[in-house]
């Protein structure tokens, strides 16, 4: 989401780092560029005038100004003022409450995955040992009640639902009741949206408010709305008394100003951020991680936990003998990019490597997954035999995997060129050269 204020931003410092020692021209014309990035990247004004006159204010002072890396103390205070405005110290984790259940209710308008993020968070909670039960309570819209049941069958875990002509008021009460039947740790309740704020839609929400005497209360924003998701946020705040937000579609095209300034402006924090479509694809929010990614220097502690939760120690540590022996074979190439898929999107994981962002940029999304595919069945094609030494595999084999996977000669050749140059340089050793043709075969032909 972040990637052309990244750029730009990465490009003021660069010329900083150029300069040598800083004069306060220097500051004044890289604030002012600073500026410019930050209101083309959808970002409130009066939060960029906030940020950038903090910023200049401390980069005129001593600690810059007699630094002997004046353009690192830059970034540093850049970075800490970033912080800052997404919130720093904000708690990211639910309210637990005893006893049981804490009651979550989502609101926001029609559209900005409410639902689907009602699911995500369930599983979020059940990953971490609780007992979520869901709750359909919006009545105005049956698909929405129709695709939480499914969400909710998808990820394990109950859904309490009624006919839609129930009120929602009848519908939160009874769902309570049955939490406590089941024992559940948390209820999160999906209410009704509308494609706009309306005095009518409030109104119902305030009285369900009273209904649930909710322990949090998580308006869902969609990031790709702008500066939309100000008003929103202020609006919801003042009639319902909102305990955080919830970002979805962090992972879209937009220009990302909302999230840098929809916690500042309403002041309420961000708990949670959606990453993707898939029910696994939200993320506990960490204002220093966020701005680490802005300023493009990865986020190796998300990318150890995704890996933490994906990765086998055992196999993983089998895996790195195989590396250090160079008898990595086609076996281990299949289920290590079956452990990068779970990980998620692999223009997402890229961005959490420091250095590695513009490769992300290199590698749309699509591509990534057709790519992933096409190298899996290729795989899945062969014999046992033939993934441990593909050395064997002549023209007759080739013929037979291609036509097995789907796929050409050609990317069946392609593959099998791109491994064979892989176990060379584990090999000789040449590390560095790795993520290059690791890119390779996953870009366009491979």
């Amino acid at each position: 989401m972040f990637e052309t204020l990244t750029e730009k931003l990465s490009a003021i410092f660069r010329r900083l780092g150029n300069r040598g020692r800083l004069t306060e021209k220097d500051i004044d014309e890289a604030m002012r560029e600073v500026r410019l990035a930050l209101l083309e990247a959808d970002v409130n004004f009066k939060v960029v005038k906030e940020f950038t006159g903090r910023v200049r204010e401390r980069a005129i002072g001593r600690e810059v100004m007699e630094s002997l890396t004046p353009a690192q103390q830059v970034i540093k205070i850049v970075n800490e003022e970033l912080i800052r405005i997404l919130g720093e110290g904000a708690e990211s984790r639910l309210a637990s409450v005893s006893p049981p259940p804490a009651v979550v209710m989502l609101v926001g308008l029609q559209g900005s995955g409410k639902t689907t993020t009602a699911a995500k968070l369930a599983l979020h909670l059940k990953h971490r040992g609780a007992r979520p039960l869901l709750v359909a309570a919006d009545n105005r819209r049956p698909a929405a009640i129709e695709q939480l049941v499914t969400l909710g069958r998808q990820v394990e875990i109950p859904v309490y639902h009624e006919d839609p002509r129930v009120s929602a008021r009848e519908i939160a009460t009874r769902a309570l009741a049955e939490a406590k039947r089941l024992a559940a740790t948390h209820v999160i309740v999906d209410t009704a949206g509308r494609l706009h704020i309306d005095e009518e839609l409030m109104t119902e929400l305030e009285e369900l408010r009273k209904v649930l005497a909710p322990h949090e209360v998580l308006l869902v924003v969609d990031a790709m709305t702008g500066q939309d998701a100000v008003r929103v946020a202020e609006e919801f705040h003042s009639r319902v008394k909102l305990t955080g937000l919830i970002m979805t579609k962090m992972d879209g095209d937009a220009r990302g100003g909302a999230a840098l300034s929809v916690r500042w402006v309403s002041g309420v924090p961000i708990k949670f951020i959606g990453i993707g479509e898939k029910t696994d694809a939200l993320e506990p929010f960490y204002p220093d991680r966020l701005a680490s990614r802005i300023l493009g220097m990865g986020d190796i502690l998300t990318f150890i936990e995704k890996a933490e939760k994906t990765l086998d120690e055992k196999k993983a540590q089998e895996l790195q003998k195989k590396l250090k022996t160079a008898s990595f074979d086609l076996e281990d190439f299949l289920e290590q990019l079956r452990a990068i898929r779970k990980m998620g999107p692999l223009a997402q994981l890229a961005e959490m490597l420091p250095g590695f962002g513009k490769l992300a940029n290199r590698l749309p999304a699509d591509v990534q997954e057709a790519q992933l595919k096409k190298v899996e069945a290729i795989i899945l094609s062969m014999t046992p035999e033939e993934r441990r030494n593909p050395a064997i595999i002549g023209g007759s084999r080739r013929k037979r995997i291609a036509r097995g996977s789907g796929t050409t000669i050609q990317d069946v050749n392609q593959l099998l060129n791109q491994f064979a140059q892989m176990q060379k340089l584990m090999k000789m050793g040449v590390s560095g050269k790795l993520p290059r043709n690791i890119a390779g075969l996953l870009k366009g032909g491979f």
